[in-house]
């Protein structure tokens, strides 16, 4: 049963079988679909996902309605964190399980992948980085981004990141054309100002925020948290980068309604529709007034260079063979 949980002058937020939902939707009728589905993992999380071994099977019926829903120039976006194997230390497949279900299935389009890069992501699984150390951070999630056509709806000028300090020189004094080592013939049009640098396809955000007006009303109102938000600026690249005012994007698997309010402030049509009642209710603190996009884009994440040098304590050096032999009952204090 679909649920009308609160509205708002561009949207609705509704609670129930997205399935469901999808059913009552015209064909070609969405502009854009971004979603963060319940992951594949091992663990069991209260908003209900479901085992690796089982994704694609469950995901499928959910495709074929997005497939149907979306017009033909419209995007689908999805955000998927990544599962290991139960007991060993090897990554689970599902994500790229899902992306070839959905190309040879049901014809969509895989139009470019994205990674979020997650720089507050803590060291885990614990047991493989902290403990054995035979693994390091697991910090991304894959992105999809797919469509029906090669050819979607998009414009990259819409989410131009700031430029680097060398590319300022660079405008400001000049650059020589000339044939770069690489093959590349650098032009006098690479010294044209954009208004910003090209993104790459790896996104960097942290997801470190941990009180906002949804927590806030959730907190005030004995609302349970949804413990798997996405920050708000993930949901705003792509509504910016796939969409253009007035579209409908839509969110079947809505959680706290991130995707919702991120489109009221672009002004996009939206609906988003959750499972759990109490996610979606959630949802209305981020219509209360004192939700904004972020406007300082001038934070930076580095990643420093691997360190080619040998390693300077000589135990760190060869313990990977020592380790897998290693009874997950010893004491493992040594090498934490």
């Amino acid at each position: 049963m679909i649920e009308n949980v609160f509205e708002t002058e561009l949207g609705r937020a509704v609670s129930g079988d997205s399935l469901e939902l999808m059913a009552e939707l015209e064909s070609q009728s969405v502009d854009l679909i971004v979603t963060s589905p319940p992951f594949g993992l091992v663990r069991k999380k209260s908003y209900g996902n479901k085992d690796s071994d089982e994704y694609v099977n469950w995901f499928r019926p959910f495709a074929q309605e997005m497939s149907r829903i979306l017009k033909p120039n419209g995007s689908l976006v999805i955000d998927l964190g990544g599962a290991w194997t139960k007991g060993v230390p090897t990554k689970s497949l599902y994500q790229y399980k899902l992306l070839i279900c959905l190309c040879d299935e049901f014809g969509f389009n895989l139009c470019q992948d994205f990674f979020w890069w997650n720089p507050s992501k803590l060291p885990t699984p614990a047991e493989w980085v902290t403990i054995r150390r035979i693994r390091v951070k697991d910090a991304v999630n894959c992105i999809w981004w797919l469509s029906p056509t090669p050819w979607p709806k998009a414009s990259n000028r819409r989410v131009l990141s700031a430029y680097s300090k060398s590319m300022e020189v660079l405008l400001k004094h000049g650059y020589q054309p000339r044939l770069r080592p690489s093959g590349h013939d650098i032009s006098t049009k690479f010294q044209k100002d954009n208004g910003g640098a090209i993104p790459p396809n790896v996104l960097a955000i942290a997801n470190t925020r941990s009180t906002d007006p949804y927590v806030r009303f959730c907190e005030a109102n004995a609302l349970k948290i949804h413990d798997a938000r996405f920050p708000a600026e993930l949901p705003a690249f792509f509504v910016k980068f796939l969409s253009d005012p007035g579209d409908f994007v839509f969110d079947p698997f809505a959680g706290s309604c991130m995707t919702g309010a991120v489109s009221e402030q672009l002004g996009r049509k939206w609906m988003c529709c959750d499972l759990i009642r109490e996610f979606v209710s959630g949802g209305r603190g981020y219509f209360q007034g004192d939700f904004q996009l972020g406007t300082d884009s001038s934070v930076l994440y580095e990643i420093r260079k691997p360190d080619p040098r040998p390693s300077r304590d000589p135990e760190m050096q060869l313990d990977s063979g020592r380790e897998f032999r290693r009874s997950r009952n010893d004491d493992r204090g040594d090498v934490m």
